[in-house]
């Protein structure tokens, strides 16, 4: 496989979590096959396992992100790279609302990240899974519920990431509430 910014051939492979990902030794680019990006991502950031980072778009084949779920805002434009598996043009889409551009093969779901992307989208997802628990807690819960039956995911893998979003919705009112977690638990049982 060559690599779609160098045209270098992908000789690195690094390991995160259990996944392996080809990377560009010349420029540090990571190539990652369908749902690698996922998998990498719930490792780095277990936190925000329950944030998905996949996306639907009929012009894209078969794709489910979370992160677009505004259609408005969403833009997929033909770009300059091409895939190191299929060797068709990669499509470039902002990651959310980041100013990171990724490439996404609309034939073989996999992801090219240049160099540093890969950070910035956990750092970006940290913060928005922090926000979303905050602002939006309810709606995330029934989202995540209903994707227990039609989610991507494994049930078992949906199940995770309910039980993380409770989890984490538990320890931010325990660190912003103390008094009334003190309350609760002087009631009886």
């Amino acid at each position: 496989m060559k690599c779609p910014k160098c045209k270098k051939e992908l000789s690195e492979k690094i390991k995160i979590g259990d996944v392996k990902i080809d990377r560009c030794a010349k420029c540090g680019g990571l190539w990652f096959e369908k749902n690698e990006l996922r998998l990498a991502k719930d490792k780095e950031a277990p936190e925000a396992r329950w944030l998905d980072i996949e996306i639907k778009d009929k012009s894209l084949n078969w794709f489910h992100f979370d992160l677009w779920k505004d259609k408005v805002k969403f833009k997929a434009k033909k770009g300059i790279k091409y895939c190191p598996v299929d060797e068709m043009p990669l499509y470039q889409i902002n990651y959310g609302d980041t100013p990171v551009e990724i490439d996404v093969c609309g034939i073989c779901s996999g992801i090219w990240l240049d160099k540093g992307e890969f950070e910035k989208i956990i750092d970006y997802v940290k913060n928005k899974a922090e926000y979303e628990i905050l602002h939006n807690y309810i709606k995330n819960l029934a989202q995540e519920t209903k994707e227990i039956f039609f989610g991507p995911e494994s049930v078992k893998s949906e199940v995770s990431d309910l039980l993380m979003l409770i989890k984490l919705f538990k320890y931010k009112l325990m660190a912003q509430h103390p008094e009334l977690v003190r309350l609760i638990s002087m009631l009886p049982r």
